[in-house]
């Protein structure tokens, strides 16, 4: 593709790890037992979301206040029921993504590794946490900083280049998620995107986006193949 990439951005849900529903659980029992609203989550598409945005179209279906102090509430609640699901439910790391994890580090020109995601920073903490891969990232653009999926690209973009003491181009970036919007956000910064069908898409669906490369897993494809 021509320019090394400095940062690679992975999405979490579908992308690096499956929780077979924990999140969506946690939605519904903090809705339930904070606001005692259960009602919406069949109405809800959640994948390659925003927490934020979830939550504003759940209180509108609820007629809840979306008021700062709903959503304080609600991110509070949240977080302990995800933790406590997540340790009762079963899940599992996508494949290909351990061999990512460790290629990109051994790479010649070592780009950095980060999150690009619509979870909270917590929630996000919580889930990789629990799948020992938090550590692995150095940075990352989180739900609670905003609730459009291409501003998170952008705020990414700025952070990392603040962090490497130089601004990033679209082209030195690489978006690796499971839906459409990973690919959108992706095209919102001229980055590199690599679509992955692990999670809320199928393969027709992500080629029809037209990402820079697209596979059914990470298994399929080396890292050094996309970041060299």
């Amino acid at each position: 593709m021509g320019t090394v990439v400095r940062l690679v951005l992975f999405d979490i849900d579908g992308t690096l790890i499956r929780t077979h529903g924990a999140g969506v659980k946690a939605f519904e029992r903090t809705l339930s037992a904070e606001f005692n609203a259960p009602e919406g989550l069949e109405q809800v598409k959640f994948a390659g979301r925003t927490d934020p945005s979830i939550i504003r179209e759940l209180f509108g279906i609820n007629r809840i206040e979306a008021s700062p102090a709903n959503f304080k509430r609600f991110y509070e609640a949240y977080v302990f029921w995800l933790d406590y699901l997540l340790s009762k439910s079963s899940g599992e790391i996508c494949a290909g993504v351990w061999h990512w994890l460790h290629k990109i580090p051994a790479l010649p020109q070592q780009p950095m590794v980060g999150l690009l995601t619509g979870n909270i920073r917590l929630g996000a903490e919580i889930k990789l946490r629990h799948f020992q891969l938090w550590d692995c990232f150095v940075m990352g653009a989180f739900g609670d900083d905003h609730e459009d999926r291409a501003e998170l690209a952008r705020i990414a973009q700025e952070r990392a280049g603040t962090m490497l003491g130089q601004p990033l181009s679209g082209d030195q970036i690489l978006v690796v998620g499971d839906t459409p919007r990973d690919v959108a956000c992706a095209k919102a910064i001229q980055a590199k995107s690599l679509a992955v069908a692990t999670g809320g898409a199928t393969l027709e669906e992500l080629k029809a986006c037209q990402p820079d490369w697209t596979v059914a897993t990470l298994s399929e494809l080396d890292a050094a193949t996309v970041c060299a």
